[in-house]
């Protein structure tokens, strides 16, 4: 790919100032009003201290299924802890759980049509968590939550019949709720490092509108789990100790790559060397619309029982972890009130869109408020910021600074160069396209493949540098499927090469396009 150039940095400003331009004036407030979901808690409402819900307060279902019973040696202890643990500790948040343990393909279709009834008869901004634990499989690009008693090694058509299918039976049943928040997480696992060495994990995928997907390890590759009934797994470990110790002024997004962070540290900094070699990198997919907090309905006292569940595993090199030194409990009374210079900074890292300007910004803000109770979304902020910077310094993703700003004055185009004479200056972007900027520039891949799809012949208002440009960045931010994606687009545009680079680096990421998507470019 040719090398970047500076001059989109270095052109003389001429454009209108935010007050002379509409379109320019239009998007930022745009970029506001995504934004203004952000802003200090505190300020837009309290919250709800003691034992009693508040009535306000949008419902919390979640439905929680565990298998460990599986023949031929493939049995998973931990499972049964699993569930009980997160079931406490997401009562202690409010939750109202149900839980299944070693269920059979017709008894877990059973549960998830009751759990689907409940979440459709609840208002539409409230919360749904399903989570499932076990093993994990995956025939012709659908992944499968394995049915307890049926061995994982079985033959692929066997585990397809006899298995839940994540799309069908888990997204597919719950109704999309763009008002309120769906959340997925599956912590699928293997006791043998043998089979997590040889990778066979969940494909990637797109969360719907309003879901937060996320698997406990990579796509592509299996999670590990001890043969102790006495220890979590990893994934599930880190995700109760956190929903226990973080603060409530955080949101669940938030929290989720939290868990990312602290998973990876703790597998990082494992004594068992095979430990650290095969160490997990969660994977999570986004879409939400709203910025739902953690804040407990629960009691102090809840919250302190959960703990005794939750005690932080022991880093070997005597260090807290990032998301450690985030977390703090901070539940069971309302949230103190946050001076003005705190308010001031965190607007102001808000209000950053640029990815070296959002470092900077946590940067300060954390130096400045460590003990904030939004010190953890500072440092999500932070690390999402920093990996994207770092792509973006690359030659290899044709994406700049200007893609990060309003639409150009007309006769310019997004990525600096002159638009032919008839084609037209693209529309202001929406609040929803403003938002997925702001994500993207915090190193959210699936907000950076929106932003492109955007820019996309559908949308009508094509432009190939830009579509190319979201998606080579969303692919470098390790999103498969906009790696594939940009793989059919070289391909129509008879690149040969780059498909080829792009639908490599796709299965590198552990996507596998569908048989009928894959067969269809041959």
């Amino acid at each position: 790919m040719p090398s970047r150039s500076p001059r989109l940095f270095d052109r003389p400003r001429t454009r209108p100032t935010a007050a002379e331009d509409p379109a320019r004036r239009h998007w930022l407030q745009a970029a506001a009003a995504a934004a203004a979901a952000l802003a200090w808690p505190g300020a837009a409402r309290p919250q709800p201290a003691g034992d009693t819900p508040s009535a306000a307060e949008p419902p919390r279902l979640a439905l929680l299924l565990g298998n460990r019973d599986y023949p031929g040696g493939e049995d998973l202890p931990p499972i049964h802890k699993n569930v009980r643990d997160l079931s406490s500790a997401l009562q202690a948040r409010g939750f109202t759980v149900s839980e299944g343990l070693d269920l059979s393909l017709e008894q877990a279709r059973q549960a998830m049509a009751t759990f689907a009834a409940q979440v459709r008869a609840a208002p539409p901004q409230a919360t749904a968590f399903f989570y499932f634990t076990g093993h994990g499989a995956q025939v012709d690009a659908e992944n499968l939550l394995v049915s307890a008693r049926l061995n994982p090694k079985s033959r692929a058509d066997v585990l397809a019949r006899n298995s839940m299918a994540f799309t069908a039976d888990v997204v597919g049943q719950l109704p999309r709720r763009p008002q309120g928040l769906t959340i997925a997480v599956i912590d699928a696992c293997r006791t043998s490092l043998r089979e997590v060495a040889r990778g066979d994990g969940l494909n990637q995928v797109e969360a719907p509108p309003g879901a937060l997907i996320a698997f406990a390890t990579g796509a592509g590759r299996p999670a590990i789990a001890p043969a102790d009934d006495t220890r979590n797994t990893f994934y599930t470990a880190s995700l109760v100790k956190l929903l226990v110790q973080s603060s409530g002024e955080i949101s669940f997004s938030d929290l989720f790559r939290l868990v990312k962070l602290d998973v990876q540290q703790t597998m990082l900094n494992h004594p068992v060397a095979l430990l650290r070699q095969f160490a997990q990198f969660p994977f999570i997919a986004e879409n939400t619309q709203v910025n739902r907090r953690l804040a407990p309905r629960g009691s102090a006292s809840a919250l302190a029982a959960a703990a005794a569940l939750a005690a932080p595993v022991a880093n070997p090199a005597g260090a807290a972890t990032t998301a450690d030194a985030a977390a703090s409990v901070a539940d069971g009374a309302a949230p103190r009130a946050a001076p003005a210079d705190e308010r001031a900074d965190w607007a102001r890292l808000q209000a950053a869109v640029w990815p070296a300007d959002v470092v900077r910004a946590a940067g300060d803000y954390l130096a400045r408020h460590p003990q904030s109770p939004l010190a953890g979304s500072a440092v999500v902020a932070r690390e999402g910021a920093g990996e994207a910077a770092q792509i973006l310094a690359r030659s290899d993703v044709r994406l700049f600074r200007s893609a990060f700003l309003p639409p150009a004055a007309a006769g310019d185009s997004a990525d600096g160069s002159a638009y032919a004479p008839s084609a037209p200056t693209p529309a202001p972007a929406p609040a929803a396209a403003a938002a997925d900027i702001v994500k993207a520039g915090r190193g959210d891949k699936d907000a950076a493949a929106r932003v492109a799809r955007g820019w996309g012949r559908q949308s009508g208002r094509w432009n190939v540098g830009r579509y190319e440009g979201w998606l080579q960045y969303a692919a470098a931010l390790g999103n498969g499927i906009a790696s594939y994606e940009l793989a059919l687009h070289y391909r129509r545009a008879d690149q040969p090469l780059l498909a080829a680079q792009f639908e490599d680096r796709a299965r590198e990421l552990g996507y596998t396009p569908p048989p009928s998507l894959d067969n269809s470019r041959k």
